[in-house]
Order: structure tokens, then sequence, then C-alpha cells
């Protein structure tokens, strides 16, 4: 067979296209071995609180009909999981992909490790070391004196990079009830009280805003809910809010409301380095229902100016004295709060 003037040209350029592709993919190669382009290195990992990894952006998983009215869910690139808690870097990391659960869940192994749910029910855990993350949680049909996630007494478990978001708020659901648990980078919303911790729960750089109020409460006699960002009732002891943002308005209760409804001393209780607005007065000290409370710190927060009593940033009863309070400033100035107000 012969060959054309035109053919063997063509062969030739075509000849030479290969040879340069070749070039151009052995050079990709060799970047890629040295790290010499930035566009090839892969998105590292920074550590921000309790040492969590900055997440591989990429869109944010689509919400059901059920899911959060939070306008602000998920940017499309995942923003570092540190900084001030909010909306893009706590509850469910951006590069999760969610599997659709529908009914209740209870969780009785221990040292079981649950991720990466969209539950379309309420939880309850029932075995110590559970560790619960990277989900949302929905509750479902209204349940009274009930919690979207329940750990029950005498357990203890971990909940993180989780958001609650009840599909069907009610005048008597919380958002978690715990004790002995560590509760981390938490999106909790539209429920009536946010946490209700019990003896030695941690609470740490997560986002409590938009609280469910309804204007009648059975648990308050017909009248409106008391809404709580975090609640402690009974009189109880080593918890720890640390590095929060809560987000109340002045209608709601209280961003931390103490009481000691149990008859046992409220203590060990260490308020540190918050973002913390809303309530009648913001936080909210009481010895109702026992003796004297001391061992309360409040150190290094930072205050909105969103309540009911402008002044009343901190409320201590008569019979409560707090062991430390230093570092407490307006978040808009900088400038330190007033001394609490002192009154049963």
């Amino acid at each position: 067979m012969s060959w054309s003037r035109g053919a063997l040209i063509a062969g030739s350029v075509l000849v030479a296209i290969a040879l340069t592709a070749l070039a151009i993919a052995f050079s990709t190669i060799g970047q890629r071995l040295t790290g010499a382009t930035a566009a090839d290195v892969p998105p590292g990992t920074s550590a921000g609180p309790a040492g969590s990894a900055t997440p591989t952006a990429r869109p944010p998983v689509s919400a059901s009909p059920l899911a959060s009215t939070s306008p602000t869910r998920r940017s499309t690139s995942a923003a570092p999981r540190g900084g001030k808690p909010g909306p893009n870097n706590t509850g469910v990391p951006a590069a999760v992909k969610l599997r659709v659960v529908n009914g209740d869940q209870v969780f009785t192994k221990a040292n079981q490790v649950i991720s990466g749910l969209d539950i379309h029910g309420y939880v309850r855990i029932r075995a110590n070391g559970v560790t619960l993350k990277n989900s949302i949680v929905r509750g479902g049909a209204p349940r009274c004196n009930a919690a979207v996630i329940f750990v029950e007494r005498g357990f203890r478990a971990t909940i993180q990079d989780t958001e609650v978001n009840p599909s069907q708020p009610n005048a008597c659901l919380d958002g978690i009830w715990a004790e002995g648990s560590t509760l981390l980078r938490l999106d909790i919303q539209r429920v009536v009280d946010g946490v209700k911790a019990f003896d030695g729960v941690t609470l740490r750089d997560s986002y409590i805003h938009n609280l469910s109020r309804f204007a009648s409460d059975p648990n308050q006699g017909g009248g409106s809910t008391h809404n709580d960002a975090v609640q402690t009732y009974e009189g109880n002891q080593n918890i720890w809010i640390v590095h929060n943002n809560v987000a109340l308005t002045s209608q709601d209760n209280a961003a931390y409301q103490v009481t000691q409804d149990g008859g046992e001393v409220a203590k060990g209780l260490h308020i540190i380095d918050n973002w913390l607005d809303g309530g009648g007065c913001t936080l909210n000290f009481s010895h109702k229902g026992g003796p004297a409370m001391s061992g309360i710190e409040v150190v290094n927060n930072r205050f909105g100016r969103n309540r009911a009593f402008a002044n009343c940033a901190i409320l201590i009863s008569t019979k409560t004295t707090l062991s430390k309070n230093s570092g407490n400033v307006f978040a808009d100035t900088g400038k330190p709060i007033p001394r609490p107000d002192q009154h049963d």
C-alpha cells in the first residue's frame, strides 16, 4: 500500500501531537510526585477545637422536606472547624453524606460508633462509651417531657458534629438530656431547652440558637415556655460549658439556668470562653431548692446585649457566690460587663 504526501504529513502531525501529550503527562506525574503544584496537593487538616480536621470541600448534602429551617444551613465549601461556633463549623461537616434512617433508634452496644445518619426519629443511648457523630436527629411525632437525644441515666456517651433539629417541635420537647457525657460541635435548634446537663457533662464548641417558644406549656402551668440554652436543675456538679455560641433572644429565659430542685448542691460549674446572648438575665444562678451555692466560675465570656433586662448579664441569688468572675466583657465593645445582679 502506498501513502500519499498528504497522508504522510498528517501522520507526522499526529505523531508530534502524541509526543507532546506524553511529555505533558510525564510532567504532570512528576509534579504530583514532587508536590510541585498547589492544585495537586490534597486539602490539609487544620487542628480546630478538640483536634478536628477540616473536611474536603464539596457541596452540602441536600435536605429532605423535614430538614432544618435554618436559613444558613451549610456553605458550599467546608469552613474550618474552629473559631466562633456557628452554622458552618458545627453540626454535620459539609463533606459527609447522610443515610436516611426512619424510626426511633435505641443504641445498647457499649463503645458503638454511629456515624453518617439522618435519623427521622428519637435517639436513646443505653450503653457506655457510645459515640454518635456526623448525623442529624429530627425526632418524630410530638412527645411531652422528652428529648430528641436522651443519654439514659447511668450511661455516658460522646455526641459530636451532629445537628439536633426536630421536625415537629412542641412545648415540652428538649434537645439533649445527658449526664457523664461529652457534647462537641453540635448545632441545636427548634427545641425548648437545648441541653439539660446533669452531673459530669461537657458542652464545647457548639451553637445553640433559634429555640422554639410556645404560649402554653403544661410544665409552666399553662404559661409560656421558659427556654434555656442549657439548664441544670437538680443541684448537679462538674459541668463544663466551654467555647460555645449561645444566640438567644430577650424572650428566652437564660443562656444557662441553674437551680437545685433536687436538693443537692450545685458546684463545679465552669462557664468559660463563650459567646452568650439573650434571656431575661443571660446567666441565672439560683440556690432554689437547696443550700447556698459556690464553686462556680464565669471566666472570659463575651456577652451580647439582647436581654430583657439590659444590665443583667449575670444574676445570682442571695445565697450564691461566684468563685471566679473575671474577663467577662461585652462582645461589641470589649468593655467589662456590670457586676452581677443579686436577688431571689
